[in-house]
């Protein structure tokens, strides 16, 4: 997520889980978010791995490799500082976390107790506001003239 210029904004609704924390972890700083009820869960990678001695040696091999990466990520997205001790230790086994428990860790940057209306609702009353001369004037249909193509959603109103 990283990778691309467009900030993402992540949002947990429900559970983040194994990778699904990382993805929550790696949003835009600001934009990270998480519903008061929602659960977080980190730990270390796991596998399950057969066959011969030397098979399973390279297996293991590429999970502590993976490991470390990941510690590392963690430590990179983490808003409050850790060391990779600190993250390893946190990773060890499965760990969930509350809402809160994830924003004092650093995983969100807020906990959303209340929908944001959307960026036309100019009055905060949590509906859209339409122009009431729209339809007099040659509207689209009660869409709010102007703003498509400059960052405001159309009315859907």
């Amino acid at each position: 997520m990283t990778y691309i210029q467009s900030p993402v904004a992540t949002i947990c609704m429900g559970q983040a889980a194994s990778m699904g924390s990382l993805l929550l972890a790696g949003g835009e700083s600001g934009k990270r978010y998480c519903l008061p009820h929602s659960s977080i869960m980190v730990h270390q990678p796991t596998g399950g791995f057969f066959g011969q001695a030397s098979d399973i040696a390279i297996h293991a091999k590429e999970i502590l490799r993976v490991r470390g990466q990941l510690n590392e990520i963690y430590q990179k997205h983490l808003t409050k500082n850790h060391t990779i001790d600190q993250i390893e230790k946190l990773l060890e086994r499965d760990h969930f976390m509350s809402a809160e428990e994830a924003l004092k860790l650093g995983i969100v940057d807020q906990v959303l107790t209340k929908r944001l209306g959307p960026r036309n609702d100019r009055d905060g009353d949590g509906k859209v506001d339409v122009d009431r001369d729209a339809g007099k004037t040659g509207g689209k249909g009660g869409k709010r003239e102007g703003l498509e193509g400059k960052g405001d959603p159309p009315s859907t109103a």
